[in-house]
Formats: structure tokens, C-alpha cells, sequence
């Protein structure tokens, strides 16, 4: 009977880890089940700029993995039991129950609302593909002069905010920061990204917390009326509840805790990447939501994973975060390195050089997903005949 491997999610982390698991491991020995509740791949990073009018292709997961032997479950999960290595599922075919050997966690991520009345029922958000569809539809309703309300300082809020400016320049566009803008880059970045607010009329409202979401305007905590014909909501991102329900060991944001392999540290049968995963780096600190957490997490969830099932050593790679690529619109761009504490480095990269590095790191990452079998091995890994203890060495 051959190993059962099922992957929760096919974002960029869950699409290139069952790629990545294809490629190296034979169809002899395992079987692999992509379980996604869309039936197309979707480029989160590039959200903001649907959301704006910019065409995004789709990809038919089907079309991505066929002549891989991954099987494409088009559903969404409503259940984990881990105890019984079952995850239940509802889709077109009505309500399952998958069975799996290795389970490969990678559901991601969806917006956190904190609570705040009226998000839910009055803003928009650019987390997934329906919401930012949502979001285009909207803006296109608007008249000129009307405003947009961008909440969040974060690299969704900056990226979505200069997005919308570019696009839509007869738009009053807003945004409101719990702190102050770009407080998290260097001095010289700093600037540039103020420049370049203040070049596409973008208001800023500093140290604003918004307490509520009504229609046609936001109010802050200290009693302000922020205008808002559209609100967009990019305060943070947030797990779903599903991983504390079913008794893995979650940390305080619901995160999935890990080991140091992407193994969850309950149920060493689980493996978690992406957004998902609480996964310590070498700093001593969970590393971010972002799409450099899934490509660092995904790979070593995939190698820890084909070594324990091959009998080889476990190879543990440097999980450390070096920086952030934001764009600002389509021509300009920030890239920010960071040191290994993520304190932003004095060095930064702007301008339509960033704009070009920010392009390609998009272009890169749709491609691997496009290609998951590309420079398939001659001869593929094999199951070892028995199970084994392999250890676990630094590759750091």
C-alpha cells in the first residue's frame, strides 16, 4: 500500500511543496492529494493589483499538477482529527473523509478583523481572490473625488494604497497607521516612501486606531470621522480556528507550533508551512506571515519529509528572514534588508530598479508553481524497505 500524503492548501507554500514532493519521491510509493477549496492557483502578492484592474491570470490547479500524480481534491476542509489521521472535507461531491500517512498543513491565512465592529459587514480586504474581486467592484462604482480609506501600515496597507493612488488618481485615497509610516524601515527608505505618498496624494493619518466601520466613513478611537466611500481593511492577517480544534498544539495567535523540521511538535506526523506554521528562526523569533516564511517553511517541511521517508539524515536549513520587496505602485518599489534581529539595514534599493527586483520575485515564484516537476531527477527517491530514526544535522 503506498504512503498517503495529503496537503491541506495550495497557495504558494502548499502548491510548491506538493511539487517539490512529486518531483523527488516515486509514485511507486506514495500518493498525493492537493485538497484546495478553488480550483485555480492564486497569486496572493499580486491581490492588490487585481483589485485595481490589472489583469492576473488564473491557473486550473488540474492543469498545474497534471502528469504528476498529485490528485487534485477541489474542496473545503471542515474537520482535522489527528488522532485518527482523517481530515473531513466538503466539496461538489458532498461531504468526505480523506485518510492520510503524512499530512502537510498549509491553509494559510486569511484578514484579522480584531474584533472591530462593522469590518466584517463594511470593509474590504485583498486577502483572496473573492475579496479582492469584491474590492475591484467597488472601486469601479466610485465617482471622482469620492475617498478610500486604506487601514493598516503594514506592506499589504503601503503596497494596496499606492495601488489604488496610481490607478485611480481622481480617488481621495487615505491610509491610517497605528504608528507612524514605515517605522520599520531605514531612515533613507523612510523618505523615499513619504516621497512617494506624498507624489500620489496619499493622505496619512498617524497614530490612528480605527474603533469601528460604517458605511461611508471609519471612526477612530480618539473620536475622529475618517471619510470612507470604500474601506479597506489591512490590519494583520489571522489562522483559522481548525488546528486548535482538532488538538494540535497551537501557539497564542493559533499559529501551529513546530519543531525545528516543520513537524508539529504533538503530532509528529504533521507538517506545517506557510502562514500556518509557528516556526522559530535563527533569531530566536517566529518568523512573520509572508511569502518568504512559505518558501523557507515549505522547503523544509519538504526535506525533512522525503529524508524520515527515505531513511536519509534530516538537512535543517537557516530559517532567517532578509528582508521585504514592497512595491509602490507599478514603477517604484522598496527593497529593505534587514539584519538578523529584522532591525532594517542602513543599505536600501528604490526606485524602478526595486520595482524590477519586486517584478521578478513575483514572476519567479508563479513560475516554480507553473513548473512543480521541472528538473525532475532521472530517478526518483524510494521508500525505505523499513522505518528508520534518522537524525537531524545542520546544514546552517
Amino acid at each position: 500500500m503506498r504512503h498517503r500524503i495529503v496537503v491541506l492548501g495550495a497557495g504558494y507554500a502548499g502548491a510548491f511543496a506538493a511539487g517539490n514532493l512529486a518531483r523527488r519521491l516515486s509514485a511507486d510509493d506514495v500518493e498525493i492529494t492537493v485538497v484546495n477549496a478553488a480550483p485555480d492557483f492564486v497569486e496572493r502578492m499580486r491581490m492588490h493589483q487585481l483589485a485595481t484592474g490589472h489583469p492576473v491570470g488564473l491557473r486550473a490547479l488540474a492543469d498545474l499538477f497534471a502528469g504528476t500524480g498529485i490528485a487534485v481534491r477541489v474542496a473545503r476542509v471542515t474537520g482535522l482529527d489527528p488522532e485518527r489521521r482523517t481530515v473531513a472535507v466538503t466539496g461538489e461531491g458532498g461531504d468526505a473523509e480523506l485518510g492520510y500517512d503524512t499530512l502537510l498543513y498549509a491553509l494559510g491565512s486569511t484578514v484579522e478583523r480584531h474584533d472591530v465592529p462593522g469590518v466584517a459587514e463594511h470593509a474590504f480586504d485583498v486577502t483572496g481572490l473573492p475579496s479582492a474581486l469584491r474590492l475591484r467592484e467597488r472601486l469601479a462604482e466610485l465617482a471622482a473625488g469620492a475617498s478610500v480609506l486604506v487601514v493598516g501600515e503594514g506592506l499589504t496597507g503601503i503596497e494596496t494604497a499606492t495601488e489604488i493612488a496610481e490607478a485611480r488618481p481622481d480617488l481621495k485615497v487615505a491610509l491610517a497607521a497605528r504608528g507612524e509610516l514605515g517605522d520599520r524601515l531605514s531612515p533613507k527608505a523612510r523618505r523615499h516612501l513619504r516621497a512617494s505618498f506624498a507624489r500620489f496624494g496619499i493622505a496619512v493619518h498617524e497614530h490612528t486606531a480605527v474603533a469601528a466601520v460604517e458605511p461611508g466613513r471609519a471612526l477612530a478611537a480618539d473620536g475622529r470621522v475618517l471619510p470612507a466611500d470604500a474601506t479597506v481593511w489591512t490590519a494583520g492577517f489571522a489562522v483559522q480556528p481548525l488546528a486548535a480544534a482538532s488538538g494540535l498544539e497551537v501557539a497564542a495567535d493559533g499559529r501551529i507550533a513546530v519543531d525545528r523540521t516543520m513537524r508539529s511538535v504533538s503530532h509528529p506526523e504533521v507538517y506545517v508551512v506557510g502562514d500556518s506554521a509557528h516556526a522559530v528562526g535563527v533569531n530566536g523569533r517566529p518568523l512573520p506571515m509572508s511569502c518568504a516564511t512559505a518558501g523557507l517553511t515549505a522547503g523544509q517541511a519538504t526535506a525533512a519529509i522525503i529524508a524520515r521517508l527515505t531513511g536519509r539524515d534530516v538537512q535543517v536549513s537557516a530559517l532567517k528572514y532578509y528582508g521585504n520587496h514592497i512595491s509602490l505602485g507599478t514603477h517604484d518599489a522598496i527593497v529593505q534588508m534587514v539584519d538578523a534581529e529584522v532591525r532594517a539595514k542602513s543599505w536600501y534599493l528604490g526606485g524602478r530598479s526595486a520595482a524590477r527586483f519586486k517584478s521578478g520575485v513575483i514572476k519567479g515564484a508563479g513560475w516554480t508553481i507553473a513548473h512543480p516537476t521541472y528538473g525532475l531527477p532521472k530517478r526518483k527517491h524510494r521508500l525505505a524497505a523499513a522505518p528508520t530514526r534518522p537524525s537531524v544535522r545542520s546544514a546552517a
